[in-house]
């Protein structure tokens, strides 16, 4: 499995204004590593002793499968006792942002990644250290890395992928995608689809910010400055990109408009049969294993310039004032890296381990459809997070509301570019 290094981008969220209260002086500096190893390398506690832990990710109905993980994880280490709690994600961050705030937070936690970066920057967190972390992906690992020091680990990671009808390939006599494709070579193909039928399409992918800054990596550019210090959002790059997804849909209309759509959304119009490719998350397999009538598959998302895909994952991170940093340790990496967790995160379905062992992974590789599941492992070498900075929630919106409106064509790509840019400029300070 090949690795790349993944530079996480750092920067505050809304959430930063309420974490500075805390501030960097106010944390410990000391690491987890005084605690002895087992034959594993991961800590163990020498006096019983009791954790608190708390997360989201369980609140979807994995609960169980959290617990079970946490039996496995006291039946190696007896000494240790986790109390977990699981709150569901529209309560979440405002509940740890408030303990983080009043000095009561649990012992370690779980944060996604567009988070961990505000509160590993505001010294909140607890640099983990003297533990084994060689069975983790680099990669995954990497964007949990701060300046050279780990603030969090993955406790699993998604990814988007590109979804294809093979059945409508086969009738359109046009070869299968691979990992080589980029955006011209998906448009070829999805005009060759479009032409079976009128209510055949080729293409989705909305013009939405999400997709957009993802393509503009794909096309080289970016939203912002590397140092972060100034909006690049009418970039000739960002530009080229919008046009061309704004175009699939008004110029050679591969996409379809919303009144094609008809109120359908893009899983239902893919398991219709009535569309060729749909670059989205791997978390639709199981959907489209029990929807699609048909035969599909997957390879990595094609790129331009370069290669550009989302990635998410949810670190776990140690509390800078706990009291059992060692103890807190052990049994995140136990969980984001043990093959016992591993093996009951796949045998469940809940999302991915971060794992680089191939044995551990067989089984996921092993269940079909999609037959290429190896894509999903190969598509971290070409991993992009949002430019997270502390008015991201506003850069967001206004980017959003421009391109809908280029989308529909009441302004141009280069007008609707153009004004987000002043916008963004006008009301939000990068300094």
């Amino acid at each position: 499995m090949k690795k790349r290094s993944l530079a996480i981008l750092a920067g505050g969220m809304s959430l930063a204004l309420l974490l500075s209260s805390c501030g960097p002086s106010s944390a410990p500096t000391e690491s987890p590593s005084s605690a002895p190893a087992d034959e594993t390398g991961q800590q163990t506690a020498e006096e019983p002793v009791t954790i608190t832990y708390c997360n989201f990710n369980a609140s979807g109905g994995n609960e169980e499968t959290l617990q079970k993980m946490y039996e496995a994880f006291h039946e190696e280490h007896p000494n240790i006792t986790v109390e977990i709690e699981t709150i569901a994600m529209d309560d979440y961050f405002t509940q740890m942002q408030t303990r983080v705030a009043g000095g009561t937070a649990p012992d370690c936690y779980e944060l996604n990644i567009e988070n961990f970066a505000s509160y590993a920057n505001k010294g909140v967190l607890a640099e983990i250290s003297g533990v084994d972390l060689s069975r983790l992906d680099e990669t995954a690992l990497s964007a949990f890395n701060v300046d050279g020091k780990q603030y969090g680990l993955p406790g699993n990671f998604s990814n988007v992928v590109l979804v294809y009808n093979k059945d409508l390939f086969d009738q359109a006599g046009i070869d299968y995608p691979t990992a080589d494709w980029t955006q011209d070579d998906v448009q070829t193909a999805a005009e060759a689809i479009r032409a079976l039928g009128d209510d055949i399409y080729g293409y989705y992918q909305p013009l939405t910010y999400n997709e957009f800054y993802k393509v503009c990596a794909q096309f080289g550019g970016s939203l912002l400055n590397e140092d972060k210090t100034e909006f690049t959002i009418n970039s000739p790059e960002n530009v080229a990109a919008a046009q061309m997804m704004a175009d699939r849909v008004l110029v050679s209309n591969v996409q379809p408009t919303d009144v094609q759509m008809g109120g359908m959304g893009d899983w239902d119009l893919f398991m219709s049969g009535r569309l060729g490719m749909i670059p989205t998350g791997i978390w639709a397999f199981q959907s489209f294993a029990d929807g699609c009538d048909f035969n599909w598959d997957i390879t990595i998302e094609p790129g331009q310039e370069q290669k550009a895909t989302h990635f998410f994952s949810n670190g776990l991170v140690i509390n800078a004032d706990s009291e059992h940093k060692d103890a807190a340790a052990t049994w995140i990496t136990w969980l984001a890296s043990s093959p016992a967790a591993a093996e009951i995160r796949i045998e469940a379905g809940w999302d991915l381990p971060a794992v680089s062992d191939e044995d551990t992974l067989a089984s996921y590789l092993d269940m079909t459809p999609p037959d290429n599941r190896q894509a999903v492992f190969d598509s971290l070498d070409y991993l992009v997070v949002p430019p997270v900075i502390e008015d991201y929630a506003l850069m967001s919106d206004i980017i959003g509301q421009k391109l809908s409106a280029a989308a529909n064509g009441s302004i141009t790509v280069q007008e609707a570019l153009d004004q987000a840019q002043s916008e963004c400029e006008a009301q939000i300070s990068l300094s």
